[in-house]
């Protein structure tokens, strides 16, 4: 009997302990089949930059047939390089004129000198004799622990002076790189506005610059050069601004302490360089290079072939694009249509409820963020500012990142600014 029990009990474990591996095996068969789903179904999407030229509008836009200035200058400068060595030999023969002069001041100098020497050194040891008699009044203890703290009497002279002849003046040609050598005909010419030529007063420029001052401060040099800019376009006074009326941080040592020459030829090079900017800020055409983010789908088995030729169609072509050749740029905006036309058809195609479907709002959300990317890298806003509202409609149905949504909000920003 007992022994009839004891076999049943041993195969209702063995049973169990099947059963238990065969639940496990079926869970992990269960897990491993909706890993290969998922994968299947998820869309790899990926980013890249594309690098592509832009001709940057101005404020004032020119027609390209009118795109001719003209630079006049006023300035206290006429400086040439014969002026500078004329001056540098003319303060050479002053010094040489003044040599034995020199010469004799600085041993009248240097005689002041050793008679304040023997004064000092008179006072110094009328101190000396009366710290060490009064030193000497009191006990060993008190002795002792002064010179230990190093404060005895001590005898201290001063170092007696030397007398040294001024060198005879050397005549040495003077750093032309430290002389601002222009006059006003060539600071126009330093004058420039990108896309313009020199060969017609259309854009007539006039400045104005003040001579430098310099002011001490703390210690410190501040310089300012007040620079009046007057812009006519055809007769019609556009611009009218001064620059450098406030003094300005030149140096951290007093103005007597600076080389002058080469610092206010440092400030005049920036006061130019400010004006040419302001100039191409609000006249000047400006070739700059620049990329854009965009985003394409992994293509597995063929199933986003249409996809794959937008993405070539218009990182290709948007590369090619050149302002200065308008044919080629032409036939590059004809070539990128062909990527926008499918990526446009895609979107016919969405299933927004389908997460399973091809084409489900995960491709909507990618199409949409390049469709408004392309198109404010073209200046389209209004064309950026559809695709956004679009993409609006359907928010519901797409899940973005946090990265996304903040992108999402410097894409409306940069859509409504200054449309």
């Amino acid at each position: 009997m007992f022994f009839i029990v004891g076999e049943i009990n041993w195969y209702i474990c063995k049973n169990l302990k099947n059963i238990y591996f065969m639940k496990r095996s079926y869970s992990f068969l269960f897990f491993f089949v909706l890993l290969i789903t998922n994968a299947t179904i998820a869309q790899n999407i990926s980013g890249e930059n594309v690098e592509y030229q832009i001709l940057r509008t101005p404020k004032f836009p020119t027609e390209e047939s009118h795109r001719q200035f003209k630079v006049t200058v006023t300035s206290p400068y006429n400086l040439t390089a014969d002026d500078v060595i004329a001056q540098s030999k003319k303060e050479f023969d002053e010094e040489l004129k003044n040599y034995d002069k020199t010469v004799a001041n600085s041993e009248v100098e240097f005689q002041k000198k050793l008679s304040d020497y023997d004064t000092e050194v008179a006072n110094a040891k009328a101190k000396f004799e009366l710290e060490s008699a009064e030193f000497k009044k009191l006990s060993m203890l008190e002795r002792l622990t002064m010179t230990d703290q190093g404060k005895n009497p001590r005898l201290v002279t001063p170092t007696k002076p030397v007398y040294y002849k001024p060198a005879k003046p050397v005549y040495r040609d003077p750093n032309l790189n430290d002389y601002i050598i222009v006059n006003n005909s060539v600071l126009a010419t330093q004058i420039n506005i990108n896309g313009f030529v020199r060969e017609g007063n259309y854009v007539d420029v006039n400045l104005d610059i003040q001579k430098i001052k310099f002011q001490d401060n703390a210690g410190q040099t501040f310089a300012n050069q007040p620079t009046k800019l007057i812009v006519k376009v055809n007769g019609v006074e556009k611009v009218n601004t001064t620059f450098f009326q406030e003094f300005k941080f030149v140096s951290s040592s007093p103005s007597n302490n600076i080389n002058k020459p080469l610092t206010e030829k440092n400030f005049l090079n920036e006061v130019i360089a400010t004006v040419n900017q302001y100039l191409n800020d609000n006249f000047g055409y400006q070739l700059l290079k620049t990329s854009v983010r965009l985003l394409s789908v992994k293509n597995k088995g063929g199933k986003y072939d249409d996809l794959e030729k937008a993405d070539i169609y218009v990182s290709t072509n948007l590369r090619k694009m050149n302002p200065e050749n308008p044919a080629i740029t032409a036939a590059a905006m004809t070539g990128m249509q062909k990527g926008v036309d499918i990526w446009k058809n895609t979107l016919t195609k969405i299933d927004y409820k389908d997460k399973k479907s091809d084409f489900n709002a995960k491709i909507a959300q990618m199409i949409y963020f390049n469709l408004m990317r392309l198109n404010l890298a073209l200046n389209n806003k209004a064309e950026a500012e559809k695709y956004l509202n679009e993409m609006q409609e359907n928010m519901i149905y797409m899940k973005l990142s946090y990265d996304e949504e903040n992108e999402l909000k410097q894409l409306e920003n940069q859509i409504y600014k200054t449309k």
